[in-house]
Protein backbone atom coordinates (compact mmCIF):
# COMPACT_ATOMS: atom_id res chain seq x y z
CA UNK A 1 0.00 0.00 0.00
CA UNK A 2 1.24 3.38 -0.45
CA UNK A 3 1.44 5.40 2.24
CA UNK A 4 1.52 8.77 1.08
CA UNK A 5 -2.13 7.38 -0.47
CA UNK A 6 -3.66 6.33 3.06
CA UNK A 7 -2.59 9.51 4.47
CA UNK A 8 -4.42 11.57 1.91
CA UNK A 9 -7.37 8.90 2.05
CA UNK A 10 -7.70 9.30 6.04
CA UNK A 11 -7.35 13.28 5.72
CA UNK A 12 -10.19 12.80 3.21
CA UNK A 13 -11.74 11.13 6.21
CA UNK A 14 -10.89 13.94 8.56
CA UNK A 15 -12.20 16.52 6.15
CA UNK A 16 -15.01 15.30 4.31
CA UNK A 17 -16.19 12.37 5.97
CA UNK A 18 -16.01 13.30 10.23
CA UNK A 19 -18.77 11.17 11.47
CA UNK A 20 -16.81 7.85 10.43
CA UNK A 21 -16.07 5.64 13.31
CA UNK A 22 -14.13 2.81 11.62
CA UNK A 23 -13.28 1.24 8.23
CA UNK A 24 -12.51 -2.15 7.63
CA UNK A 25 -11.27 -2.72 4.10
CA UNK A 26 -10.39 -6.86 3.03
CA UNK A 27 -9.90 -7.97 -0.40
CA UNK A 28 -9.65 -11.49 -0.85
CA UNK A 29 -10.68 -12.31 2.27
CA UNK A 30 -7.62 -10.73 3.52
CA UNK A 31 -7.64 -7.63 5.89
CA UNK A 32 -5.60 -4.64 4.34
CA UNK A 33 -6.81 -1.85 6.49
CA UNK A 34 -8.39 -1.36 9.69
CA UNK A 35 -8.82 1.94 11.63
CA UNK A 36 -11.21 4.09 13.90
CA UNK A 37 -11.85 7.40 14.52
CA UNK A 38 -13.74 9.64 16.70
CA UNK A 39 -12.25 8.06 19.53
CA UNK A 40 -13.90 4.64 18.69
CA UNK A 41 -11.86 1.19 19.13
CA UNK A 42 -12.74 -2.19 17.62
CA UNK A 43 -14.81 -3.10 20.50
CA UNK A 44 -17.02 -0.46 20.05
CA UNK A 45 -20.29 -1.20 17.64
CA UNK A 46 -22.26 1.55 15.45
CA UNK A 47 -26.04 1.67 15.31
CA UNK A 48 -26.01 0.53 11.69
CA UNK A 49 -29.97 2.29 10.76
CA UNK A 50 -30.85 0.27 7.59
CA UNK A 51 -27.59 -1.68 7.21
CA UNK A 52 -29.98 -3.92 9.46
CA UNK A 53 -32.54 -4.63 6.61
CA UNK A 54 -30.08 -6.83 4.92
CA UNK A 55 -29.38 -8.45 8.26
CA UNK A 56 -33.11 -9.51 8.05
CA UNK A 57 -32.97 -9.97 4.68
CA UNK A 58 -30.14 -12.94 5.09
CA UNK A 59 -32.31 -14.07 8.02
CA UNK A 60 -35.49 -14.84 5.76
CA UNK A 61 -33.08 -16.70 3.28
CA UNK A 62 -31.96 -19.03 6.32
CA UNK A 63 -35.57 -19.20 7.34
CA UNK A 64 -36.85 -20.65 4.06
CA UNK A 65 -33.31 -22.70 3.67
CA UNK A 66 -34.97 -24.58 7.11
CA UNK A 67 -38.60 -24.79 5.31
CA UNK A 68 -39.86 -22.28 8.38
CA UNK A 69 -40.93 -20.16 5.20
CA UNK A 70 -42.24 -21.64 2.10
CA UNK A 71 -40.85 -19.34 0.11
CA UNK A 72 -40.96 -15.33 -0.81
CA UNK A 73 -44.16 -16.07 -2.97
CA UNK A 74 -46.31 -16.77 0.45
CA UNK A 75 -48.65 -14.19 1.65
CA UNK A 76 -48.09 -11.80 4.45
CA UNK A 77 -51.23 -12.32 5.71
CA UNK A 78 -50.79 -16.14 5.99
CA UNK A 79 -48.27 -15.11 8.85
CA UNK A 80 -51.23 -13.20 10.60
CA UNK A 81 -54.56 -15.19 10.41
CA UNK A 82 -56.36 -13.23 12.85
CA UNK A 83 -55.89 -9.99 11.22
CA UNK A 84 -58.96 -8.54 10.28
CA UNK A 85 -58.95 -7.26 6.37
CA UNK A 86 -61.42 -4.21 6.14
CA UNK A 87 -64.38 -4.80 4.00
CA UNK A 88 -63.69 -3.70 -0.07
CA UNK A 89 -59.52 -4.70 1.13
CA UNK A 90 -58.16 -6.62 -1.44
CA UNK A 91 -54.74 -5.34 -2.25
CA UNK A 92 -53.38 -6.34 0.77
CA UNK A 93 -54.45 -10.08 0.32
CA UNK A 94 -52.26 -10.17 -2.54
CA UNK A 95 -48.93 -8.31 -1.26
CA UNK A 96 -46.35 -10.97 -0.97
CA UNK A 97 -42.55 -11.53 1.29
CA UNK A 98 -41.09 -10.93 -2.21
CA UNK A 99 -43.33 -7.44 -2.35
CA UNK A 100 -41.81 -6.12 1.03
CA UNK A 101 -37.81 -7.85 0.34
CA UNK A 102 -37.92 -5.35 -3.38
CA UNK A 103 -39.65 -2.75 -1.66
CA UNK A 104 -43.03 -3.06 -4.31
CA UNK A 105 -45.85 -3.00 -1.62
CA UNK A 106 -48.12 -0.35 -1.86
CA UNK A 107 -49.04 1.38 1.43
CA UNK A 108 -52.27 3.95 2.01
CA UNK A 109 -49.56 6.74 2.46
CA UNK A 110 -48.11 8.95 0.54
CA UNK A 111 -45.33 9.88 3.04
CA UNK A 112 -44.37 7.21 5.77
CA UNK A 113 -45.46 8.70 9.24
CA UNK A 114 -42.28 7.75 11.29
CA UNK A 115 -43.20 9.09 13.90
CA UNK A 116 -46.73 6.95 14.16
CA UNK A 117 -44.53 4.06 13.84
CA UNK A 118 -42.08 4.85 16.59
CA UNK A 119 -44.83 6.30 19.39
CA UNK A 120 -46.76 3.12 18.31
CA UNK A 121 -47.83 0.58 20.91
CA UNK A 122 -47.83 -2.15 18.40
CA UNK A 123 -46.04 -0.75 14.91
CA UNK A 124 -46.74 -4.36 12.86
CA UNK A 125 -50.11 -4.09 13.77
CA UNK A 126 -50.18 -0.59 12.63
CA UNK A 127 -47.93 -1.04 9.37
CA UNK A 128 -50.31 -3.71 8.43
CA UNK A 129 -53.17 -1.21 8.79
CA UNK A 130 -51.42 0.66 5.86
CA UNK A 131 -50.40 -1.96 3.87
CA UNK A 132 -52.33 -2.30 0.52
CA UNK A 133 -54.54 0.65 -0.58
CA UNK A 134 -54.90 1.89 -4.30
CA UNK A 135 -51.71 1.73 -5.48
CA UNK A 136 -50.25 -1.14 -7.65
CA UNK A 137 -48.51 -3.82 -6.18
CA UNK A 138 -44.94 -3.77 -8.20
CA UNK A 139 -43.83 -0.26 -7.98
CA UNK A 140 -40.91 0.66 -6.24
CA UNK A 141 -41.87 2.39 -2.62
CA UNK A 142 -39.74 3.02 -0.35
CA UNK A 143 -39.98 1.27 3.69
CA UNK A 144 -37.99 3.28 5.94
CA UNK A 145 -39.42 1.75 9.56
CA UNK A 146 -43.34 0.18 9.26
CA UNK A 147 -43.82 -1.90 6.24
CA UNK A 148 -40.36 -3.27 6.60
CA UNK A 149 -40.77 -4.03 10.19
CA UNK A 150 -43.59 -6.24 8.97
CA UNK A 151 -40.81 -8.97 7.98
CA UNK A 152 -39.82 -9.36 11.80
CA UNK A 153 -43.55 -9.93 12.37
CA UNK A 154 -43.46 -12.44 9.74
CA UNK A 155 -40.06 -14.35 10.85
CA UNK A 156 -41.17 -14.18 14.34
CA UNK A 157 -44.60 -16.32 13.35
CA UNK A 158 -42.80 -18.43 10.99
CA UNK A 159 -39.91 -19.75 13.48
CA UNK A 160 -41.71 -19.22 16.68
CA UNK A 161 -38.38 -17.82 18.26
CA UNK A 162 -37.41 -15.00 18.75
CA UNK A 163 -35.53 -13.13 16.21
CA UNK A 164 -32.37 -12.13 17.96
CA UNK A 165 -32.17 -15.99 19.23
CA UNK A 166 -33.18 -17.43 15.75
CA UNK A 167 -30.17 -14.53 14.39
CA UNK A 168 -28.17 -15.94 17.43
CA UNK A 169 -27.88 -19.41 16.09
CA UNK A 170 -28.66 -19.57 12.71
CA UNK A 171 -26.04 -16.53 11.76
CA UNK A 172 -24.13 -14.42 14.95
CA UNK A 173 -22.85 -17.27 16.28
CA UNK A 174 -21.62 -18.58 13.61
CA UNK A 175 -19.60 -15.97 12.20
CA UNK A 176 -18.69 -14.45 16.04
CA UNK A 177 -20.99 -11.12 15.44
CA UNK A 178 -22.18 -10.36 19.18
CA UNK A 179 -25.45 -9.23 20.02
CA UNK A 180 -25.75 -9.88 23.27
CA UNK A 181 -29.14 -8.83 24.02
CA UNK A 182 -32.32 -6.61 23.11
CA UNK A 183 -32.07 -3.30 23.61
CA UNK A 184 -35.44 -1.61 24.83
CA UNK A 185 -36.22 2.16 24.37
CA UNK A 186 -38.47 3.52 27.00
CA UNK A 187 -38.83 7.09 25.64
CA UNK A 188 -37.48 9.34 23.09
CA UNK A 189 -34.64 10.96 25.34
CA UNK A 190 -33.30 7.66 25.42
CA UNK A 191 -33.59 6.54 22.13
CA UNK A 192 -31.72 9.65 21.19
CA UNK A 193 -29.27 8.90 23.81
CA UNK A 194 -28.46 5.07 22.79
CA UNK A 195 -28.21 5.17 19.24
CA UNK A 196 -24.62 7.28 19.58
CA UNK A 197 -23.80 5.04 22.49
CA UNK A 198 -20.58 3.73 21.71
CA UNK A 199 -20.88 1.56 24.65
CA UNK A 200 -24.13 -0.23 23.32
CA UNK A 201 -24.20 -3.36 22.18
CA UNK A 202 -27.58 -5.11 21.36
CA UNK A 203 -30.98 -5.17 19.09
CA UNK A 204 -33.45 -2.65 19.73
CA UNK A 205 -37.07 -4.16 20.24
CA UNK A 206 -40.51 -2.64 19.86
CA UNK A 207 -43.08 -2.56 22.43
CA UNK A 208 -44.05 -6.05 21.78
CA UNK A 209 -40.83 -7.81 22.36
CA UNK A 210 -40.17 -7.65 18.39
CA UNK A 211 -36.47 -6.90 16.86
CA UNK A 212 -36.68 -4.47 14.59
CA UNK A 213 -35.96 -5.39 11.26
CA UNK A 214 -35.58 -1.44 9.53
CA UNK A 215 -32.69 -0.34 12.07
CA UNK A 216 -31.90 -0.82 15.79
CA UNK A 217 -29.01 -3.06 15.42
CA UNK A 218 -25.42 -2.44 16.77
CA UNK A 219 -22.12 -4.15 14.91
CA UNK A 220 -18.65 -3.28 14.79
CA UNK A 221 -16.96 -2.50 11.07
CA UNK A 222 -15.05 -5.95 12.30
CA UNK A 223 -18.35 -7.53 12.35
CA UNK A 224 -20.51 -5.62 9.54
CA UNK A 225 -17.74 -7.04 7.50
CA UNK A 226 -17.56 -10.56 8.02
CA UNK A 227 -21.55 -10.27 6.63
CA UNK A 228 -19.98 -8.42 3.31
CA UNK A 229 -17.45 -11.54 3.26
CA UNK A 230 -20.07 -13.77 3.96
CA UNK A 231 -22.00 -12.74 0.96
CA UNK A 232 -18.82 -12.92 -0.84
CA UNK A 233 -18.01 -16.19 -0.35
CA UNK A 234 -21.50 -17.27 -1.37
CA UNK A 235 -23.13 -18.02 2.33
CA UNK A 236 -19.79 -20.15 3.39
CA UNK A 237 -17.77 -19.46 6.74
CA UNK A 238 -14.94 -21.03 7.57
CA UNK A 239 -16.29 -24.13 5.37
CA UNK A 240 -19.96 -24.31 6.20
CA UNK A 241 -23.36 -23.24 4.37
CA UNK A 242 -24.51 -20.55 6.54
CA UNK A 243 -26.78 -19.00 3.70
CA UNK A 244 -28.01 -20.70 0.80
CA UNK A 245 -25.59 -19.52 -2.20
CA UNK A 246 -29.03 -19.30 -3.99
CA UNK A 247 -30.77 -16.92 -1.79
CA UNK A 248 -27.35 -14.67 -2.08
CA UNK A 249 -27.45 -14.96 -5.76
CA UNK A 250 -31.13 -13.88 -5.71
CA UNK A 251 -31.11 -11.11 -2.93
CA UNK A 252 -28.26 -9.58 -5.00
CA UNK A 253 -29.41 -9.49 -8.73
CA UNK A 254 -31.77 -6.32 -10.02
CA UNK A 255 -36.10 -6.96 -8.43
CA UNK A 256 -37.12 -3.32 -8.70
CA UNK A 257 -35.51 -0.03 -9.60
CA UNK A 258 -35.54 2.78 -7.62
CA UNK A 259 -36.29 5.94 -9.70
CA UNK A 260 -36.10 8.43 -7.16
CA UNK A 261 -33.05 7.68 -6.00
CA UNK A 262 -31.03 7.77 -9.03
CA UNK A 263 -32.27 4.53 -10.55
CA UNK A 264 -30.59 2.56 -8.47
CA UNK A 265 -31.24 -1.26 -8.57
CA UNK A 266 -32.74 -2.80 -5.58
CA UNK A 267 -32.64 -6.58 -4.65
CA UNK A 268 -33.81 -8.53 -1.51
CA UNK A 269 -33.16 -5.15 0.83
CA UNK A 270 -29.71 -4.87 -0.89
CA UNK A 271 -28.74 -1.71 -3.28
CA UNK A 272 -27.28 -2.85 -6.21
CA UNK A 273 -24.02 -0.02 -7.10
CA UNK A 274 -23.36 -1.61 -10.51
CA UNK A 275 -22.90 -5.01 -12.30
CA UNK A 276 -20.00 -6.00 -9.97
CA UNK A 277 -21.05 -4.31 -6.85
CA UNK A 278 -23.71 -4.13 -4.07
CA UNK A 279 -24.20 -2.79 -0.52
CA UNK A 280 -26.22 -2.47 2.97
CA UNK A 281 -26.52 1.31 3.52
CA UNK A 282 -27.97 2.86 6.49
CA UNK A 283 -28.20 6.38 7.46
CA UNK A 284 -25.47 8.45 8.30
CA UNK A 285 -23.28 6.73 5.76
CA UNK A 286 -23.06 3.20 7.66
CA UNK A 287 -22.18 0.70 4.90
CA UNK A 288 -21.51 -3.00 3.56
CA UNK A 289 -20.01 -2.75 0.40
CA UNK A 290 -19.45 -5.87 -1.57
CA UNK A 291 -17.75 -6.18 -4.71
CA UNK A 292 -17.10 -9.34 -6.67
CA UNK A 293 -15.17 -8.76 -9.68
CA UNK A 294 -12.60 -7.36 -7.26
CA UNK A 295 -12.90 -9.30 -4.41
CA UNK A 296 -13.47 -6.38 -1.97
CA UNK A 297 -15.29 -6.06 1.52
CA UNK A 298 -15.53 -2.96 2.69
CA UNK A 299 -17.39 -2.08 5.62
CA UNK A 300 -17.87 1.67 7.03
CA UNK A 301 -19.47 2.38 10.61
CA UNK A 302 -20.55 6.20 10.57
CA UNK A 303 -22.33 7.98 13.70
CA UNK A 304 -25.56 10.20 12.50
CA UNK A 305 -25.72 13.19 10.43
CA UNK A 306 -28.09 14.26 8.45
CA UNK A 307 -27.28 14.24 4.60
CA UNK A 308 -24.35 12.65 5.21
CA UNK A 309 -21.84 12.48 2.27
CA UNK A 310 -22.16 9.50 -0.45
CA UNK A 311 -20.25 6.95 1.21
CA UNK A 312 -20.40 4.75 -2.40
CA UNK A 313 -19.00 7.57 -4.37
CA UNK A 314 -16.10 7.99 -1.41
CA UNK A 315 -15.59 4.00 -1.96
CA UNK A 316 -15.49 4.37 -5.43
CA UNK A 317 -13.62 7.48 -6.11
CA UNK A 318 -11.19 7.08 -2.97
CA UNK A 319 -10.85 3.25 -1.74
CA UNK A 320 -11.03 1.37 -4.53
CA UNK A 321 -8.36 3.01 -5.94
CA UNK A 322 -5.87 2.46 -3.43
CA UNK A 323 -6.73 -1.04 -2.38
CA UNK A 324 -8.14 -2.70 -5.78
CA UNK A 325 -4.72 -3.90 -6.88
Amino acid sequence: MNQEKIKEFEKIISDDYSNITGIVIQKNSIKLYENYFNEYTSDNAVHVYSVTKSIISALIGIAIDKCDIKSVDQKVLDFFPDYTVHTGERTIQDITIRNLLTMTAPYKYKTEPYEMFFASRNPIQDALDLLGGDDPIGEFNYSAIGGTHILSGVLAKATGRSILDFATENLFSQLEISVPHNVVLRSEEEHFSVMNDKNTRGWAVDPQGINTASWGLFLTPVEMAKIGQLYLNGGVWNGKQIVSAGWISESTREHSQCVQWGNLSYGYLWWLIDRDSYAAMGDGGNVIYVNTKKQLVISIASLFTPEAKDRIEFIKGYIEPIFEN
